[in-house]
C-alpha cells in the first residue's frame, strides 16, 4: 500500500512538473516570444489556401496547428507602403507614405511601430532581411534604433540582386526577370534569403537561454522579382504543366485608370526582348507560362526556409514558447486581367496569407521530446495531408496584426485612433482579432470590410501609373472589400494635403463575388450611386464614408435578391 501511495504522488509531481513546464493542460500565463515571418509579394498560393498547383508543405505544417485567415489583405498594394501601414496599424492616408520618399516620423507622425512597442515592453527585438521597405522609407537605418535593440541584419549577397548574374543560354550574364541560377555559381556563393535563413537561426540559437523574451521579425526577399532562386525549384512545376490565368485579358469595362502597366516587369532585359507594346503587351504565352513556373518555384523555395527556420525552433525548445505569424506585404497578379506585379485594388494584389500560431491556443501546447515543426523536404515527393488549422473566413486586414499580436502577447491593449491621430504615437486603426484566433466564429460577419488604397497620376495610362511619386499622384483608388463583394471609387486627390475629395468621382467600380469571384465584370454603372455619393465629402473619413456607401448599395442589393 505505501508503494503505491508513494507512485501516486510520484506521478502526481510528475505531472504538476509537466504542467509547470509548458505541458498540454498548461495556463496561458507565461511571456511568449514572437516570430513574424513576412513574404514579399506573395500572394496566398499556397497548399493551406487550397491552391491546387503550389507546393508549400511547411507553411502548410504551420498552419495545420494555426489559426489561417482566408480574407486578409493589405492596405496598399506596394512594398514600402504596405509595410509602414501593418508595422504601425495606420493606414496610408495617416502614413502619407504612397511611395517609397518619405519617413513616417518626419512626414506624417512619430508613430510607435509593432517592434518598438515590444522593445518598450522588455522585448529583445531582432531584424533580418526585408522587414521595413529599406531607404528614405525607414530613414535608411530600418528604423533603428526606435524599433530593435540591435542593428537590422541585411545579407552580403543580396547587393548582386539586381546586377547581371542571370546566364543565357549562350552563357552571357544579363539583368532578367526569370533567373534560376545555380547558387554556387553566384557571387559569395549563396543568395540573400539562404543567408537570412541562417541568420534567423543563429539568432534563435543565441536567444534559447535568454531571459528576455524576443521579437524576431524575419523578411524573406522571394518571390518578389526578379525571381533569382536555385535553378532546383523548377523541377517541381514542369512548363508542360503550367496553366495561363484563368482570365488573363483586360475586362471590357475596366477604367483605364483602375489598370496597371507593370512598368518594373518591362524593365527586365529578357522582357525588354519580347517588344512589348505599352501599356497593354500582350506577353506572349509561352513567356506567361515561365512566370508563372518561377513565381510558384520562388515559393517552394521560400518555404523551405521557413520550414528551416520552424525547425530550429523544435531544435531549441523553443516551439512551446513562442507565437509564430506568417504573412506577406501584399499580393501579385500572374497574369490576371492581363496585369503582372501588384500596383492594384484587385484581390490578386491585396489578398495576403495570414496564419497565426500560438501554442496552447491554436492547438495543445507540444509534449516535451515532441517536434511541432519537423522539416520537409519538397524534393523527396512527400504528400503530407495536414489539417486546415482553424480556418477564418472574415474579412482582416495587415493593420490588425500589431493589436492582435500585442494582445496575444498580453501586452496592455492598444486603443483605437480617433479619427484624426497625427500627434497620437500610440493607437491602431485596425481591430484585434484575439477573440477569432481562440474562438473562430461560426457564422460569417458579413460586414466586417477591409480598406485599400492605390493611387494614380492620371485617368490615362502613363509610365508612372504603377508607382507615382507622392507630387505626382492626382487621383487616389479608394477600395473596400466585404465578403460578397469588392468596390472601388476613383477620386480627385490632393498630394500636398493628402486628402481626397470624396465627390470628384473619376471613375467607379463594382464586382459582386458570389457570381464574379475573379473580379472581371464590373457593374458599377449598373447602380445609382449618385444619392449617397453627395455626401461623401461631408463624412471625416474616407472608410467611414465608403462604408456607409455600401452599407447603403447592401440593402439595395439585398431586396433585390442579388445578395
Amino acid at each position: 500500500m505505501n508503494i503505491m501511495l508513494v507512485t501516486t504522488w510520484m506521478w502526481l509531481f510528475l505531472l504538476i512538473l509537466h504542467v509547470l513546464e509548458g505541458g498540454v493542460f498548461a495556463v496561458d500565463s507565461k511571456q511568449f516570444n514572437i516570430l513574424y515571418v513576412i513574404a514579399d509579394d506573395l500572394r496566398p498560393t499556397l497548399g493551406c489556401y487550397s491552391d491546387p498547383v503550389v507546393k508549400s508543405p511547411n507553411i502548410d505544417q504551420l498552419a495545420s496547428v494555426s489559426t489561417v485567415f482566408h480574407n486578409a489583405y493589405a492596405q496598399q498594394a506596394v512594398c514600402g507602403p504596405s509595410r509602414v501601414s501593418f508595422l504601425t496599424s495606420r493606414r496610408p492616408d495617416t502614413t502619407k507614405l504612397y511611395d517609397f520618399n518619405s519617413y513616417w516620423r518626419v512626414h506624417a507622425g512619430n508613430y510607435t511601430t509593432l517592434p518598438q512597442y515590444f522593445k518598450s515592453n522588455g522585448y529583445t527585438t531582432l531584424s533580418v532581411g526585408k522587414v521595413f521597405h529599406p531607404g528614405i522609407a525607414s530613414n535608411h537605418s530600418d528604423d533603428y534604433p526606435y524599433s530593435w535593440s540591435v542593428p537590422p541584419y541585411h545579407p552580403p549577397s543580396f547587393k548582386y540582386e539586381k546586377r547581371k548574374v542571370c546566364k543565357d543560354k549562350d552563357g552571357t550574364l544579363h539583368s532578367n526577370l526569370l533567373c534560376a541560377v545555380d547558387v554556387s555559381e553566384m557571387p559569395l556563393g549563396t543568395l540573400p534569403d539562404i543567408e537570412n535563413t541562417a541568420e534567423a537561426i543563429r539568432l534563435l540559437e543565441s536567444m534559447k537561454d535568454s531571459h528576455h523574451p524576443f521579437f524576431l521579425a524575419v523578411g524573406f526577399y522571394k518571390p518578389h522579382i526578379p525571381f533569382r532562386i536555385p535553378r532546383e525549384y523548377l523541377k517541381l512545376y514542369p512548363i508542360e504543366s503550367m496553366t495561363l490565368a484563368p482570365d488573363p485579358d483586360v475586362p471590357k469595362k475596366l477604367p483605364n485608370v483602375a489598370y496597371n502597366p507593370w512598368t518594373d516587369i518591362r524593365k527586365r532585359e529578357d522582357v525588354q526582348a519580347l517588344n512589348l507594346s505599352f501599356p497593354y503587351g500582350p506577353i506572349p504565352k509561352n513567356f506567361q507560362l515561365q512566370i508563372r513556373q518561377h513565381y510558384f518555384a520562388s515559393v517552394s523555395y521560400v518555404d523551405a526556409q521557413v520550414g528551416s527556420i520552424l525547425q530550429a525552433l523544435d531544435d531549441f525548445g523553443l516551439a512551446k514558447d513562442t507565437i509564430v505569424v506568417f504573412s506577406s506585404d501584399h499580393g501579385w497578379s500572374l497574369g490576371e486581367h492581363g496585369e503582372w506585379a501588384k500596383y492594384s485594388n484587385f484581390d490578386v494584389a491585396t489578398r495576403v496569407p495570414l496564419i497565426v500560431y500560438k501554442p496552447g491556443v491554436t492547438s495543445p501546447f507540444p509534449r516535451p521530446g515532441e517536434k511541432t515543426f519537423p522539416f520537409i523536404d519538397v524534393f523527396q515527393g512527400t504528400r503530407e495531408q495536414f489539417g486546415k488549422g482553424r480556418g477564418v473566413e472574415r474579412v482582416v486586414e495587415l493593420v490588425d496584426v500589431f493589436p492582435t499580436l500585442s494582445h496575444l502577447a498580453g501586452l496592455s491593449p492598444l486603443r483605437h485612433c480617433p479619427s484624426s491621430s497625427f500627434k497620437i504615437e500610440l493607437c491602431t486603426e485596425g481591430s484585434n482579432l484575439a477573440n477569432l484566433i481562440r474562438n473562430p466564429e461560426r457564422e460569417l460577419n458579413r460586414e466586417a470590410y477591409s480598406f485599400s488604397q492605390y493611387p494614380r497620376p492620371s485617368d490615362s495610362i502613363q509610365e508612372n501609373s504603377d508607382l507615382p511619386d507622392l507630387a505626382d499622384i492626382r487621383i487616389m483608388g479608394y477600395s473596400i472589400r466585404s465578403t460578397d463583394y469588392r468596390y472601388t471609387l476613383w477620386v480627385g486627390f490632393d498630394p500636398v494635403r493628402c486628402q481626397p475629395n470624396m465627390t470628384d468621382i473619376h471613375a467607379g467600380e463594382m464586382y459582386l463575388l458570389a457570381e464574379d469571384p475573379g473580379e472581371d465584370n464590373n457593374v458599377f454603372d449598373e447602380f445609382d450611386h449618385a444619392t449617397v455619393l453627395r455626401k461623401l465629402g461631408m463624412l471625416p473619413s474616407w472608410t467611414e464614408s465608403l462604408k456607409h456607401h455600401v452599407m447603403y448599395l447592401s440593402s439595395g442589393l439585398k431586396s433585390k435578391g442579388i445578395l
